[in-house]
């Protein structure tokens, strides 16, 4: 079976979008680079003094033709980036010299305000970065988008000789930035991970909030959450195909769905899955991951007004590819 994270790949290439990857002091982010530009997916624009990218890329024999290199200190429109980050967090008691730091000596923001002032489509890091950061540099650069009220993120899925979701492909979320969230971010989070899955796969997406119950099996502030979060994205989306709340098998065995829930047209056939809370989201998509030897890219994070995407720490140079193409296909 053809791989559909292979298929953004060839999509990617169809569009390239210019994408930044700030992390140019990190051996794994330049060999990616350096294929991606080889193969067309992606204009990327590395961060670093260009001196030092350049010799850190010889030492791993890696081509940087055809990349744009960066040093913050020499950016003509730095003084505005500044004045942008003071301007919209001095509320929150940010310094003109705290964001003179942030944008000149921390890459991620400086990745950020170039997303933010149109020079880049999207950006991805986090080979070198915790979650945190590279989250708080996207909502503080980027920006929240109000419509969704809530940052999020979501994993790509791939499970090989599934026949469950589409053909084993699924998207998991929240997995990496909400611990607890109410229903009302509950259902920004599924609306945005069937945003995600709309952009990335040109399908229509089917999405289960999941549960340890289905259809009033059981009970508990959990599973009022979740219900609530329905009946909220039912008023705010009302053409989306949703249901909740649904047990992991009654969202995506047939079998168990025609038994538990029989009536929903979303049970049994679910490839979205949104879970409760993130220790069930984190947990899940490792356990595919590690367990089911599931093909994972992100999280691609959400409810910004333009794509970014993070990595594990972990991250294999393939890994970062795949990222990257998803974040293109989103920017087309």
């Amino acid at each position: 079976m053809a791989s559909q994270i292979e298929a953004l790949r060839e999509s990617a290439k169809k569009k390239p979008k210019t994408i930044v990857l700030p992390e140019g002091f990190e051996p794994r982010v330049l060999k990616a680079a350096g294929t991606l530009t080889a193969l067309g997916m992606a204009r990327v624009i590395l961060i670093g003094k260009e001196s030092d990218v350049n010799k850190l890329a010889a030492e791993h024999s890696v081509s940087l033709s055809n990349i744009q290199i960066i040093d913050p200190e020499r950016h003509p429109k730095r003084e505005k980036m500044v004045e942008a980050l003071f301007e919209l967090r001095k509320h929150k008691g940010l310094t003109g010299e705290e964001a003179r730091k942030l944008v000149l000596g921390d890459p991620l923001y400086f990745a950020g305000f170039l997303v933010r002032f149109g020079e880049a489509e999207g950006f991805v890091a986090g080979a070198s970065h915790a979650t945190a950061s590279v989250a708080r540099a996207a909502i503080y650069c980027i920006g929240l988008d109000e419509k969704i009220g809530v940052m999020s993120s979501s994993f790509i899925v791939e499970v090989r000789n599934s026949p469950y979701g589409d053909k084993g492909l699924f998207i998991f979320g929240d997995c990496g930035i909400v611990p607890d969230p109410d229903p009302e971010k509950l259902a920004g989070i599924a609306i945005s991970c069937a945003g995600v899955y709309r952009e990335l796969f040109k399908r229509e997406p089917r999405v289960a909030l999941l549960s340890y119950s289905t259809k009033g099996s059981a009970g508990g502030l959990s599973v009022k959450k979740v219900t609530k979060a329905l009946g909220i994205i039912k008023q705010k989306e009302p053409k989306l195909m949703i249901d909740g709340e649904l047990q992991f098998d009654s969202a995506v065995v047939p079998e168990v769905a025609k038994i538990k829930a029989p009536e929903s047209d979303v049970a049994g056939r679910a490839n979205v899955l949104i879970f409760p809370n993130l220790d069930s989201g984190n947990i899940s998509y490792k356990l595919a991951q590690r367990l089911a030897g599931a093909r994972v890219v992100g999280p691609l994070l959400e409810g910004i007004k333009k794509p970014a995407s993070d990595l594990s720490r972990g991250c294999l140079v393939e890994e970062i590819i795949d990222t990257v193409a998803a974040t293109v296909v989103r920017a087309q």
